[in-house]
C-alpha cells in the first residue's frame, strides 16, 4: 500500500506556497534519513529531527518537504524539511 494514496494526494498543497506536492522517491527518502541519523537535519521551526522519516512530500518547487510519520503527511510549516540541507544528487 503506498503511503499517500493518489486520490488524497493530488488534494494536498503546500501550507505556505500553495504549491502541490509529490511523493519523494526512494533515494531522496534515504538522504534525508542519512542526515537526521547523522544528526545534521533540522526542520524550518529550527529543532533537530530525531526520529526516521516513512517519507516526504516535495513542494513542486523542490525547496521544502513535509514529512511523511508514521504513516501520516506532517503539512505544518515549521515541520518543513529544506532541501538544500541534503545533497542535491538526492533532490
Amino acid at each position: 500500500m503506498p503511503l499517500v494514496r493518489d486520490e488524497f494526494l493530488t488534494m494536498l498543497r503546500c501550507p505556505v506556497e500553495r504549491q502541490s506536492v509529490s511523493l519523494a522517491d526512494d533515494a531522496l527518502v534515504q538522504s534525508l534519513n542519512a542526515a537526521i541519523s547523522a544528526g545534521r537535519l533540522k526542520n524550518k521551526g529550527g529543532d533537530a529531527i530525531a526520529k526516521p522519516i516513512d517519507g516526504a512530500l516535495v513542494r513542486q518547487d523542490r525547496v521544502v518537504a513535509y514529512p511523511i510519520v508514521d504513516g501520516i503527511p506532517v503539512m505544518l510549516a515549521d515541520e518543513a524539511i529544506v532541501l538544500d540541507q541534503v545533497a542535491s544528487s538526492a533532490r
